[in-house]
């Protein structure tokens, strides 16, 4: 008689919560969106995504979540949609129970900016793709103007600017990189009314080790308007232009 009550208290049990599954189950697939929400997960310091960017692709892309039940809502079809965004590296997108969906998103990152003479604006990221320029923010990475292609930019001037992130006593100097048409290249310094000529993007530390050393001997010596333009293409030496 024990193991019967046992064994009906068991059935009931699994009856129940079979019950429960699919009353609950259907609940929650009738249930209407009724907030979307965006978080941008690494947005510390620079945030080239908003919350409204986001919810005009999807309503543009009728993917929109929001006034929808559950059941008409593909979550992968959202997450399709966000990744269109140029600017998205990732993202997440999933339902809660009190009918809010949510996307994380996480943001490329630019490493460089580009303005072009032919190629236009925009930034190369930390894969060495390139990335639309954000009319929501702009970040502070080293800028080259110029005769400037993809593959340059992809490739040499990717590299240097990757130098110049690992080496910020020298990226606080350097306001501009000019690129000429045969790929050589002047800096445009913060301090001093003069161009470097750097020339081809090769042996950074060298000559920036010239640099320093021509610095301490000679324009803190002579003055730092002396000169229209200091060279360092040359190997072994710093040749100067008088004004």
């Amino acid at each position: 008689m024990k193991k019967f009550f046992i064994i009906l208290i068991a059935l009931l049990v699994t009856g129940y919560l079979i019950f429960s599954a699919i009353y609950f189950n259907d609940s929650s697939r009738n249930e209407v969106c009724n907030k979307f929400e965006v978080v941008v997960k690494d947005s510390l310091h620079t945030q080239f995504i908003h919350q409204k960017d986001i919810e005009v692709l999807l309503k543009r892309k009728k993917v929109y979540p929001v006034g929808k039940t559950m059941d008409e809502i593909n979550t992968l079809e959202i997450l399709d949609t966000i990744l269109t965004n140029r600017l998205v590296k990732s993202a997440e997108v999933f339902t809660t129970q009190n009918g809010t969906i949510i996307a994380n998103i996480y943001q490329r990152e630019p490493v460089l900016r580009i303005i072009s003479d032919t190629k236009g604006s925009f930034y190369i990221d930390d894969n060495r793709e390139r990335m639309p320029v954000s009319p929501n923010s702009t970040v502070y990475v080293p800028l080259a103007t110029g005769a400037i292609d993809e593959e340059f930019a992809q490739n040499e001037l990717y590299d240097f600017a990757a130098f110049l992130n690992e080496n910020p006593e020298w990226s606080a100097w350097i306001d501009q990189i000019v690129v000429k048409p045969n790929k050589d290249v002047d800096l445009i310094p913060r301090a001093g009314d003069f161009r470097i000529a750097f020339g081809k993007l090769d042996n950074y530390s060298e000559k920036f080790a010239r640099f320093a050393l021509f610095i301490e001997k000679g324009l803190n010596v002579v003055g730092w308007n002396r000169y229209s333009e200091i060279s360092l293409k040359y190997d072994n030496q710093v040749v100067c232009t008088k004004k």
